[in-house]
């Protein structure tokens, strides 16, 4: 056995804070509820997200659930006002928060894509910063008609948590929300960034689930940011992952990235749950 699931995070509104769930479906688009709803930016038609800092880190401030029927999102802001993804007003609420015109929807755009700043640059010169962006299609290797930024499930173990959190130069723990993970396994390696050796193989999780892991997750400057009142800004999030975990994402690639955990797509949908067992398939 490779390990146990510890937690489980769906995030019903694309770049919001998320919620820790018991138990989920997960078929070919993922966990349930999972990014089902993104922003839109009525000007330009690009999916909102805090990959791009200085326009959407605000973002990070808003904390989406779903209702116990999973139809309806309710969006709590930082002052404890809330919204319901079903309001009339709802795409004005956010527009006003967010200082931009925003749609809120379950339907991508035709040729969907979104900004991702340069991480390194998001370090340096601070969060407003007007850093150089790069337009990211929403990947081939996820679902039609789903935002996902690569492929729908994101695993990352509990080892590898530990591990940044030992190579921070403060020592301080490492909050698994900066790294916004599905799933958290915990593993008996205590060494780390075993997920690396995970790329091309299947893990087998509870009674049903089958998930192959695709891609090492190349990260950008949404782990250095605040999440949330509790998670503070720290560039160390994104520093000791790129010093100790620079690897190629892909086969085939020849550009190494700061990496840490891995996406997966779904061979076998099932049902996932908190202590279920993983088990890898080689």
């Amino acid at each position: 056995m490779l390990g146990t699931v510890t937690t489980l995070r769906r995030y019903p509104v694309k770049s919001m804070l998320g919620e820790d769930i018991a138990v989920s479906g997960v078929a070919a688009a993922g966990l349930a509820g999972d990014r089902g709803l993104a922003l839109i930016h009525q000007t330009t038609g690009r999916v909102v997200s805090a990959k791009n800092p200085r326009l959407w880190r605000a973002m990070l401030t808003l904390a989406a659930t779903l209702d116990a029927g999973q139809e309806t999102v309710k969006i709590t802001f930082p002052d404890g006002k809330i919204a319901w993804s079903t309001d009339a007003d709802v795409d004005d609420v956010l527009s006003t928060f967010l200082g931009q015109p925003v749609t809120l929807t379950a339907t991508p755009p035709a040729d969907a894509a979104m900004e991702h700043a340069d991480p390194d640059a998001v370090n340096e010169q601070g969060l407003t910063a007007d850093a150089q962006t790069t337009l990211v299609k929403i990947s081939a290797g996820s679902p039609a008609g789903t935002f996902f930024n690569f492929a729908p499930v994101h695993l990352i173990t509990t080892a590898t948590l530990d591990r940044v959190s030992e190579l921070h130069p403060d020592g301080a723990p490492v909050s698994l929300l900066r790294y916004r993970p599905n799933v958290v396994i915990s593993t008996p390696d205590r060494h780390g960034f075993t997920e690396n050796g995970w790329l091309g193989h299947e893990l087998a999780i509870g009674d049903d689930l089958v998930v192959r892991v695709v891609a090492r997750t190349p990260r950008c400057a949404v782990p250095t940011l605040p999440h949330g009142p509790a998670v503070d800004r720290d560039p160390a999030a994104l520093r000791v992952v790129a010093r100790h975990n620079r690897v190629t994402a892909r086969a085939g690639d020849t550009s190494p990235q700061p990496c840490l955990g891995v996406y997966a797509q779904v061979v076998r949908p099932g049902v996932i749950r908190t202590g279920d067992a993983v088990l890898l398939r080689i």
